[in-house]
């Protein structure tokens, strides 16, 4: 049998569109491969994969490679007991919200934030519209994420502002570009790579009757050795396998205070002598972030 090596830059109604030596292939997958991931999806975009041809321009996977990394969610019903896979294999995860227009949403972006935690992979906030930046209030959400240690990058497609550093971020890297709809997300790529042409305002989503929306649209490979999950905005973002005793972890701010509470596990919401109930009093875990703490606990993902 001829193998192939190649990588999943699509996926649609069981089909597989995989990109190898410049060219894309329609795949199948073999059933036994489903029986040897059943509590997540058997191959998603990112995924390397081993495959062979069964006539021109088409294909089946014959086997995919362990994930080095990955990005999931838990989809809506009645698919809830199936990790569904964002994208395999990342290197980092892009969040981009805009300045204003829509208004930067911090309960959002936390969510976003504990997923990437929990996947430990890299984050970078990227702060799109900054032209549209009218004073320091518009500053002070961006530089709280600072204070805490998150890379926070500043764009614009008006002025070009950040345009080359992300350029830069993103070069030789399987990268996840994720955030709300109506952030810019398809102009900041237009503006890094004008060849891609995306239309602006066009979210690549698939809808289901109207209840939810795909978790990923394709994986873009505008130049050699870079790979661009472009995903639509999430409407909804359930965390997989995550218990809420395990959700401050997902803070790094709390962790330096976690081994200092007088009860052991502590929900830092009731209990006396919280040691990160102290440390929000004195300031040194943000309000705001504290907040979306509590709702994720109380509410659940």
């Amino acid at each position: 049998m001829d193998l192939r090596e190649g990588v999943i830059i699509r996926t649609h109604g069981g089909h597989y569109y995989v990109q190898s030596d410049g060219q894309v292939t329609d795949c199948t997958i073999r059933g036994r491969l489903k029986k040897e991931r059943p509590k997540a999806d058997v191959a998603a975009i990112g995924d390397r994969v081993y495959w062979s041809e069964t006539e021109e321009g088409f294909g089946v996977i014959e086997e995919v490679q362990p994930r080095k990394s990955v990005l999931a969610r838990t989809p809506p019903p009645p698919r809830a007991a199936i990790a569904q896979v964002i994208v395999a294999n990342p290197d980092q995860v892009l969040i981009v919200f805009a300045a204003r227009n829509p208004p930067l949403n911090p309960l959002m972006l936390d969510r976003y934030l504990v997923a990437i935690e929990e996947a430990e992979l890299p984050a970078v906030i990227v702060i799109n519209k900054a032209d549209l930046i009218e004073d320091e209030e518009d500053l002070e959400i961006p530089q709280m994420y600072a204070g805490i240690g998150y890379h926070v990058l500043f764009t614009s497609t008006m002025t070009g502002m950040g345009i080359e550093e992300l350029h830069a971020l993103l070069q030789n890297k399987l990268s996840v570009l994720t955030g709300p709809s109506g952030v810019g997300k398809s102009s900041l790529l237009n503006a890094l790579w004008p060849g891609l042409d995306l239309r602006v305002g066009e979210i690549s989503e698939v809808h289901d009757r109207g209840r939810h929306t795909t978790a990923v649209a394709r994986l873009l490979n505008p130049e050699e050795n870079t790979l661009v999950a472009d995903t639509p905005g999430l409407r909804q973002f359930r965390f997989w396998d995550i218990d809420p005793e395990q959700l401050d972890y997902f803070f790094p701010e709390m962790r330096p205070f976690l081994g200092d509470c007088r009860f052991q596990p502590c929900t830092h919401m009731h209990e006396p002598d919280c040691a990160v109930q102290a440390a929000v009093e004195r300031g040194d875990i943000p309000d705001l972030r504290y907040e979306s703490y509590r709702r994720m606990f109380e509410h659940g993902f």
